[in-house]
Order: C-alpha cells, then sequence, then structure tokens
C-alpha cells in the first residue's frame, strides 16, 4: 500500500504540480528501479545482509537512436561522484541514462550503462566511432547495507535501465535509495514536480532526488523547525551522507542556463535545514528535453537551438527550489523501516507522516 505523500497529508507545499508529482511529468522521461533486499541479522562482509540497489533515469525515453540532453552540473559539496561531468562542463550535454546507486557500485553500474547504450544505439555504434559516457552518480549506504560486500551486478543496473517507464514514480526505500537515511530519519528516493506557463505555453520542471544527508537537529519542513521537536531515534553524532538532486525540464535552455538551474537545487536543499556537510557529496544534475536532434557527430556543420530569456526564469529557478525540497519530504514519507548494520541494532525509522501532519494541519 502507498504511504501518503506530503501533499496528501495537507503540508503547504506551494506551486502546481504535473499529473503525477514527478519527473516523469516531464514528457519523455522514464524512471526504473532495480531494488535489493537481502537477508537478516549482522553485517558479515560479502555475505550480507543487501539492502541497495540502482535507479535509472532515461531523460528521452526508450530510443533506438543516440541524440543529447543538453545538461549543466554543479556540486554544493563535492564529497561524491557523478560521471560525465567533464564534458557537460565542456560540451554541456550527455548522451544515454543517469543511474543512481551505491558508492562502491560506480563501477560496475557505469559498466552496464555502457552496455545498455550499445545495445540500445546498435546501429550507431556499428556504423561510428562513438563512445559512451553515461551519468552514473552516488551516495553512501553503508550504515544499512553491506556496501563493502559490492553485491549489485551488471544485470542489476540493466534491470533499473529496462525497468524504466512513464507515469508514477516509486518513492522511499527503492532503487539506489533503497539503504539512505535522511536527516536521521529513513529515506531514500524521492520526487516532486512544478507546472509552469511562459509565453503562454505549458512547461514541466521535475526533481528526483536520492536522500542520504543530513543531522536530525537541522531539518526544517516548509520553514518549520521539525528536528529538535522530533528527537527520537538519533543515529549520528556528526553529518556522514550525501544527496543527489537531477532536475528535468522540457523548457528549451542552453546549457549555461541549465548550470545555473542546477545551482537552485542547492537552496532547495538548504531549505531543508542541509548546510551542505564536509561529509556530504551534494552534487545536483539539470537537463532540458528541448531542442532535440541527432548527435554532433552525426549531423551537419550548423543547428538550431531555441532557448528562454534569462528574464523569463525567476518562475523557473522557484520551480527547482520547491520540487527539490518537496521530493526530499517525499523520500522521508514514504520509507520503511530498517535495523542498522554500523552500529548494530538500531532501528532507522521514516519521519512519522501524521506527526508531521500535526505541525500544519490543525483540527477545528
Amino acid at each position: 500500500m502507498t504511504k501518503p505523500r506530503g501533499r496528501d497529508l495537507g503540508l503547504p507545499f506551494p506551486g502546481e504540480t504535473g499529473a503525477n508529482n514527478a519527473i516523469t511529468d516531464v514528457p519523455g522521461v522514464e524512471v526504473g528501479f532495480c531494488t535489493r533486499i537481502e537477508g537478516d541479522g549482522p553485517l558479515i562482509q560479502g555475505q550480507g545482509p543487501v539492502r541497495t540497489g540502482v535507479t535509472a533515469i532515461l531523460p528521452l525515453g526508450q530510443l533506438s537512436e543516440p541524440e543529447p540532453v543538453w545538461a549543466g552540473m554543479y556540486a554544493l559539496n563535492g564529497n561524491g561522484e557523478m560521471t560525465g561531468t567533464h564534458w557537460i562542463h565542456d560540451g554541456g550535454y550527455f548522451v544515454g541514462p543517469i543511474c543512481i546507486t551505491n558508492t562502491h557500485s560506480v563501477g560496475i553500474v557505469h559498466h552496464a550503462a555502457v552496455r545498455w547504450m550499445i545495445r540500445t544505439y546498435f546501429q550507431s555504434w556499428e556504423r561510428e566511432h562513438l563512445w559512451a559516457m553515461p551519468v552514473v552518480a552516488e551516495t553512501y549506504d553503508g550504515v544499512l547495507n553491506d556496501i563493502n560486500g559490492q553485491h549489485l551486478t551488471e544485470a542489476d543496473a540493466l534491470k533499473a535501465l529496462n525497468n524504466a517507464a512513464p507515469g508514477p514514480v516509486a518513492e522511499g526505500n527503492v532503487g539506489g535509495g533503497t539503504g539512505m537515511i535522511t536527516y536521521e530519519f529513513k529515506g531514500g528516493t524521492g520526487t516532486a514536480s512544478r507546472q509552469l506557463t511562459i509565453d503562454g505555453e505549458t512547461f514541466h520542471l521535475g526533481a528526483l532526488v536520492q536522500a542520504n544527508h543530513g543531522m536530525r537537529p537541522w531539518l526544517n519542513v516548509l520553514g518549520k523547525s521539525i528536528g529538535e521537536a522530533m528527537p527520537e531515534g538519533r543515529l549520528f553524532d556528526a553529518e556522514q551522507g550525501s544527496i543527489i538532486v537531477i532536475l528535468g525540464t522540457n523548457i528549451p535552455m542552453a546549457p549555461h542556463q541549465l548550470q545555473r538551474l542546477a545551482k537552485r537545487a542547492a537552496i532547495g536543499v538548504g531549505r531543508g535545514g542541509s548546510p551542505g556537510g564536509n561529509n556530504s557529496g551534494d552534487i545536483f544534475l539539470a537537463f532540458s528535453t528541448a531542442n532535440r536532434g541527432p548527435i554532433p557527430q552525426l549531423t551537419g556543420p550548423r543547428r538550431r537551438f531555441e532557448m528562454i530569456s534569462d528574464q523569463q526564469f525567476d518562475p523557473i529557478y522557484m520551480a527547482a527550489v520547491e520540487s527539490t525540497e518537496e521530493a526530499v519530504i517525499n523520500a522521508m514519507l514514504a520509507a520503511e523501516d530498517m535495523t542498522t548494520l554500523r552500529p548494530p541494532g538500531h532501528v532507522c525509522r521514516p519521519i512519522d507522516g501524521q506527526r508531521l501532519q500535526s505541525f500544519f494541519v490543525t483540527s477545528d
């Protein structure tokens, strides 16, 4: 049974969402998961318990020919990894999927994503000297998962990619978010979206987060200090997590504009109370599905490009901030209990939705 999301509880999140209140409200975007939850008992490295997975985002859905996705990236605190970003900085685009997993599985997931691209775009890779540089990001799940056992396989990553679909997106203990902790509550995968009108045309912007960051006393929800009022079940003496934020939109934007958009995810994360801790890899990517066409190697010497005027960007920035903030809360509400492995035996619980609701909804 799906648990109530933030808006279902009456939390007064601003803005108009898309139909799913998810990154998949951006036309063409698909999301898939592979979730591994296996074993119980104490940690035995290499044997488990296993609580991890892979999240896959296909910005342009299932294609048979490669197309560039225009993008920009920003790291608030770079204690983490997101592959492919050197070319995003220089070229302004990437080709293929985005995958998110745990820290020690970036290599195998990258290997699988390359294989998926070679298979999916088989004709182009056969005809041309093309290379694959998929985006793979990570956060650390070693408190709840046998991360050093490196249990994820190529098949797991391919399963997430092949499972990608439009529509509603699962949240909480799914995919790469399976073993993640947020403000010392059980966290994980979360998503939200906003609908905007620009020059008479309707667009969507969505966020998907893998939330694994923050200390309990820092937590704020919609401007209210929540963490200090909910101190039960604390786990840490120091912040030791990370957050990946993926922003997707169909608004036509140039790469330098998308880099500026990616920066606004930091404000959405900051609204939740995190300062971007020293041990936290707070890394954000924004992409636009507009201005579609073949990759440069397969096109002519010129191409046309549409972009929104910078003067239209304030509501776009606000949409990014709001959807990021809401996605983090949705991740914490959707999650389920897990027992810690390091240190052993503590229960990491999701935030209590009814108790959170009580801070905002008063009975008559």
